[in-house]
């Protein structure tokens, strides 16, 4: 197919598709003569990719470059998910802990003293060494190059300085779920041998359908608040979720 037709297939306009092209991003196609150029399915496949790293993953041009070449090597499938997983933005709560601390006057700086530094190190140690037993008492393997790792340790160090602290019991529970869901996940990744489909996958599990997973645990929530003002306002039992 020529450059338009690839653009009305894939849904990308042809200046995009060449800047894609001379950003590394996506392979030449097959020269037909000086002025004509012949493109294939697996161009398709790559845009797709392309746009779901930078429009959906939020990567820059650079590291989606980098991604890509890591999915062009010869990697089994625990590797192209590990690359993918790793490159992806990583969710935190410590920005929105620390922006909430600083939303007082004085124009959002926060407490900068000496000893609120002191008690910010301190929590992030400690919420360190909780992520830590987390890990341990869940026999998680999770590699040492992992950025999920200081992530949650951030986002607990944040809860904690806005006075919401979560042992390491209160977090058992909810990885649990975790663990049931991320099994869930590789149930839709199975069977998937091409590298590039694996990754477009990954890409959609991590943020497309991490909306979708929030959205149900609202609706759960919604559905425990009604069972509990149930039980009550009619002073009996509280009925069982389905």
């Amino acid at each position: 197919m020529r450059i338009s037709e690839l653009s009305r297939r894939s849904g990308v306009p042809v200046a995009t598709i060449k800047y894609y092209r001379r950003e590394g991003l996506l392979p030449e196609g097959r020269a037909l003569n000086p002025t004509a150029v012949e493109y294939g399915e697996e161009h398709i496949q790559r845009l797709r990719l392309i746009r779901s790293l930078i429009q959906l993953g939020g990567l820059s041009v650079a590291r989606t470059r980098e991604v890509l070449e890591a999915v062009d090597r010869p990697l089994d499938a625990f590797e192209t998910l590990g690359v993918v997983h790793h490159a992806l933005p990583v969710p935190s709560a410590d920005k929105a802990g620390k922006g909430g601390q600083g939303s007082g006057q004085g124009g959002g700086q926060g407490d900068s003293s000496p000893d609120s530094a002191a008690d910010e190190t301190t929590s992030d140690e400690g919420s360190a060494a909780r992520v830590e037993t987390l890990i341990n008492n869940m026999g998680w393997q999770i590699s040492g190059e992992s950025p999920h790792r200081p992530a949650l340790a951030e986002s607990l160090a944040a809860l904690t300085r806005l006075g919401a602290d979560y042992t390491t019991d209160d977090l058992i529970p909810y990885a649990r779920l975790a663990t049931a869901t991320a099994d869930l996940d590789f149930m839709r990744l199975e069977g998937i041998d091409d590298r590039i489909a694996l990754a477009e996958r990954a890409v959609f599990l991590t943020v497309l359908f991490e909306p979708v997973v929030r959205l149900l645990r609202r609706l759960a929530q919604e559905d425990a608040n009604h069972r509990r003002h149930h039980r009550r306002a009619s002073g009996g039992s509280e009925p069982l979720a389905k």
